[in-house]
C-alpha cells in the first residue's frame, strides 16, 4: 500500500448502469446530458453487427439526433481521432457516445479532448494536459476487458513514431458508463479470452501498484475472484449471460482499481507491442503478465500470495514466496486453458525490436507505479523471456 503522507483521488463516472438490458436506457441518459446531436464513435465491426443502429435508435427515440462515425481502428491512431473531429464539426455535434471496446472509447476520448481544447491529440500525451471540459460524453461498453468506458486513460497510436501515447486525464472520464451483458454475447471466444485477461492484468497490476489504497485493493481482489470464476465459462459459451454479467462486473471493478492505482510494466511493454506490430492489446497483456509478475515477485510476495488466494489457489501453510509463485503458475494455466498464444514469437515479435521497445516502455506513464524498478536491460530481458 502507498505511503500514509501521500494523498489520493478516486475517479469514476458520475452514473454507471449495469445489468441485462440496461443499454435500453441510452436515450434517456443521453437526454439527461443535455446534448442535442451526438456523434456515436465506434468501429466497422460494430456497425456491421447492427449494434450501432440499435443504439442510434435508442437515442433518436429520446428526441436526439445521432451520427455514426465508424473510423475507430484496433489500436486507434491520431488520424482516426482527427477524422472524427472533422465529422463532429461538420455535423455540428454537441456531444459524444462511444460504443465498443477500448478502441472505440479511446478514439472518442481523443476526439473529445481535441474538440474541447483544440490543437493536436499529440499535445495531450502525459498526465492532465487538458484545460477545458469535455463535451457531454456517454460510453457504452461491448467487451469485458479494457474498462475504458469508465477510466481516465486514453491510448492513441502516433502514426509517425508507431508509439502508443498514454494520455491520463481526469477530464476524459465518461459522465455515464453503460455495461449491458447482452451487448457482449456476440464476442467470439478468442476476443472474450483476450479481453478477460486484460481485465485480470488491470486488477493484478493495480493490486501490486506502488500507489494502491484500501479502496483500489478491494476492487482489484474482487475483480480477480470474478475473473477466476467467470472467464472460462464465458469463453466456453458466449451466450452464458451469468458468466457475461460476472465478467462485466469483473472488468468494471478492475477498471475502478487501475483507474486510481494505475498499472505497471505489463501495460508499459504491451503498449509498445501494439504500436510496433498492431497486435491485440489483451493478448499482449496476457502473454507478458506472468513474466512481469515473476520479475516483480521479490518486491511484494505477500501481494502475489493474496492474488493466488483470489484466483482460488490453496496457500495455507505455504511460505509466502511459494504462495506467491502459485499465483503466477495459475495465471499461466488459465491462459493456456482459454487459448491465449504461448509466446510473443507466435505473434511475430522479433528480437531486433526488443531494444527500442524496451526503451519506449521505460518512458511509458504506466511504468512509474510498477513495484520493482527495472533497468533497460531488465525490460529487454522480460521481453526476451516472453519470446
Amino acid at each position: 500500500m502507498a505511503l500514509a503522507e501521500q494523498t489520493f483521488g478516486f475517479f469514476i463516472p458520475t452514473v454507471t448502469l449495469m445489468g441485462i438490458g440496461c443499454a435500453k436506457e441510452t436515450g434517456a441518459q443521453a437526454k439527461a446530458l443535455g446534448a442535442t446531436r451526438l456523434l456515436i464513435v465506434t468501429d466497422a465491426g460494430i456497425v456491421k453487427m447492427g449494434m450501432a443502429e440499435t443504439i442510434k435508435a435508442y437515442v433518436e427515440a429520446a428526441g436526439i439526433q445521432a451520427i455514426v462515425y465508424d473510423g475507430a481502428e484496433p489500436n486507434p491512431t491520431d488520424k482516426n481521432v482527427h477524422d472524427g473531429v472533422k465529422l463532429y464539426k461538420a455535423k455540428k455535434c454537441d456531444g459524444l457516445i462511444t460504443l465498443g471496446g477500448g478502441s472505440s472509447h479511446d478514439c472518442g476520448k481523443g476526439i473529445g479532448l481535441v474538440i474541447a481544447g483544440g490543437g493536436n491529440i499529440r499535445d495531450y500525451e502525459g498526465i492532465n494536459k487538458s484545460s477545458s471540459p469535455m463535451p457531454p460524453y456517454l460510453a457504452i461498453n461491448t467487451t469485458a476487458g479494457t474498462a475504458s468506458e469508465m477510466t481516465r486513460f486514453c491510448i492513441i497510436t502516433n502514426t509517425d513514431t508507431h508509439v502508443k501515447m498514454a494520455i491520463v486525464d481526469w477530464r476524459v472520464t465518461p459522465s455515464i458508463a453503460i455495461n449491458d451483458p447482452l451487448l457482449m454475447v456476440g464476442m467470439p471466444p478468442g476476443l472474450t479470452a483476450a479481453t478477460g485477461m486484460d481485465a485480470l492484468t488491470h486488477a493484478v497490476e493495480a493490486y501490486v501498484s506502488t500507489i494502491s489504497t484500501p479502496i483500489t485493493d478491494a476492487c482489484a481482489i474482487k475483480a480477480i475472484e470474478l475473473v477466476a470464476r467467470y472467464l472460462s465459462p464465458a469463453v466456453a459459451n458466449g451466450e452464458d449471460l451469468v458468466a457475461r454479467d460476472g465478467m462485466a462486473y469483473a472488468e468494471y471493478l478492475a477498471g475502478m482499481a487501475f483507474n486510481n492505482a494505475s498499472l505497471g510494466y505489463v501495460h508499459a511493454m504491451a503498449h509498445q507491442l501494439g504500436g510496433f506490430y498492431n497486435l491485440p492489446h489483451g493478448v499482449c497483456n496476457a502473454v507478458l503478465l506472468p513474466h512481469v509478475c515473476q520479475f516483480n515477485l521479490i518486491a511484494c510476495p505477500q501481494r502475489y500470495a493474496d492474488i493466488a488466494r483470489a484466483l482460488g489457489e490453496r496457500v495455507e501453510g505455504l511460505h509466502v514466496t511459494d504462495a506467491a509463485q502459485k499465483a503466477i503458475d495459475r495465471i499461466k494455466a488459465l491462459s493456456v486453458s482459454i487459448g491465449i498464444p504461448a509466446n510473443l514469437s507466435v505473434l511475430g515479435v522479433k528480437e531486433k525490436d526488443l531494444g527500442v521497445m524496451a526503451d519506449n516502455a521505460k518512458k511509458d506513464a504506466c511504468q512509474f507505479t510498477n513495484p520493482r524498478k527495472a533497468t533497460l536491460e531488465q525490460v529487454i530481458g522480460i521481453y526476451r523471456n516472453a519470446l
